[in-house]
């Protein structure tokens, strides 16, 4: 006897999988030589630094004397080549530890830059540009100024004219695209922009947002002279099993000038108890290069699959991939709130949930969000997302495995396409 989970889908969509899944197997490959290689480095830096059970107990109140803390701080550090690094779950987001790492290298009258464009929403309503809200660089007199792309690229030429302005301290990257329509920027090219920096400006610091980008190839920004990275512990580093926090990787001066801001001048990064996170961090970050693998998988099975339904989709499905973000233009709200609301009734949490449209804290848009995931926000679990504007783009992201990717995606595609 047989069995097949694709028997009671429509035949012309079960063919479709079955090409689909024949189509992509190279690429698939690829992705698990990937994961092997960063698992290798995963593995090395748990036996280098003796990982044991003692490193597991959690700390309390002032978290003095954490040594499982700080030898977490300093595989994460070895394994983004860089001096030092805050993991932490008092972190409340990614973007939490965005804004702490930009408010420590910045004072009032400096500018900061982004190269990469303006940056997305939630980081606008911190710099000031969306919003009133209190505490934002505008209201503290920090200044900003981006050079925007060009056709999806750096504008090398006006950012080079741009960088002459000497009040520019920090100049920041995003990788990932936000809820922008560009593609996510590569290592290939993060490598160039990072060239450009130093030849142009070598006196500032350079900035990451790394967020949905780690081990989603064999090498990071921090290994080409980034100066400080960020990254959420509830996305890939976390691999599911992290309840919250993120953290902050970086040049030792930096990283302690952000060990001040989270707590506070003269404690720095001494203080901060783990209380009952030290296991999840430990196992989720060595868990990270399988589970950011099958993320990808999942986004290269859901590309292609779109891309037989003649959907706009990117990256395609034989693309590099630098993130974990799988995006479909859908040109109008009905389909994308239809395709959205499937992939929630696809979750293993809430799928008698139907998302609704609302305008959520951060963005200015509405949004329409699909998350059935055991950690909320935990986009290294499958969800979907986005802004309800032109061109009504969805973002795809994540999955913990790449069968329940192919399952829940195949039937979004049936609820959306075929009834």
């Amino acid at each position: 006897m047989s069995f097949s989970w694709k028997e009671n889908l429509p035949q012309e969509l079960s063919d479709k999988v079955t090409k689909v899944e024949k189509m992509i197997q190279p690429r698939i490959d690829e992705i698990d030589e990937q994961v092997l290689y960063n698992q290798q480095r995963v593995l090395d830096l748990f036996r280098k630094h003796h990982v044991g059970e003692e490193d597991l107990v959690p700390s309390t109140g002032y978290g003095y004397d954490d040594i499982g803390r700080d030898k977490i701080e300093d595989i994460y550090a070895d394994y983004f080549k860089t001096d030092d690094a805050l993991v932490r779950p008092q972190f409340g987001s990614g973007t939490h530890a965005i804004t702490v790492g930009l408010f420590s290298m910045l004072r009032p009258g400096d500018t900061l830059y982004y190269l990469t464009g303006t940056p997305y929403d939630t980081i606008q309503e911190v710099i000031g540009l969306a919003g009133n809200k209190p505490g934002n660089m505008k209201e503290w007199g920090i200044n900003f100024k981006t050079t925007e792309l060009k056709n999806g690229e750096v504008d090398y030429e006006n950012a080079k004219k741009d960088l002459q302005d000497k009040s520019i301290k920090v100049v920041a990257i995003q990788r990932s695209l936000g809820y922008a329509t560009r593609k996510t920027f590569t290592m290939d090219k993060i490598k160039k922009m990072l060239k450009f920096i130093k030849e142009v400006r070598p006196d500032v610091n350079i900035f990451i947002d790394n967020c949905y980008g780690e081990f989603s190839e064999c090498e990071e920004p921090t290994f080409y002279g980034a100066d400080m990275m960020a990254g959420s512990l509830y996305k890939n580093a976390g691999a599911g099993l992290v309840k919250g926090g993120a953290f902050l990787v970086g040049r030792q001066d930096l990283i302690d000038g952000a060990g001040s801001r989270l707590t506070v001048p003269g404690a720095g990064k001494g203080e901060g108890a783990t209380w009952g996170y030290l296991r999840d961090i430990y196992q989720g970050f060595f868990m990270a290069p399988h589970t950011t693998g099958e993320a990808q998988k999942g986004m290269v099975f859901t590309a292609a699959l779109l891309e037989e339904m003649g959907m706009q989709v990117s990256p395609k499905w034989s693309d590099p991939r630098s993130d974990i973000v799988q995006t479909v233009t859908f040109g109008k709200p009905d389909p994308m709130v239809k395709f959205c609301a499937a992939i929630q009734h696809y979750s293993p949490m809430n799928s008698f949930v139907d998302p609704i449209p609302y305008h959520q804290d951060g963005y200015e848009d509405e949004v329409v969000m699909a998350s059935g995931s055991f950690v909320e926000g935990s986009t290294i679990e499958l969800s979907s997302d986005g802004p309800l504007r032109d061109p009504y783009m969805l973002y795809i992201q994540g999955g913990l495995s790449y069968a329940h990717d192919k399952i829940a995606i195949t039937h979004a595609v049936e609820e959306t396409f075929y009834k």
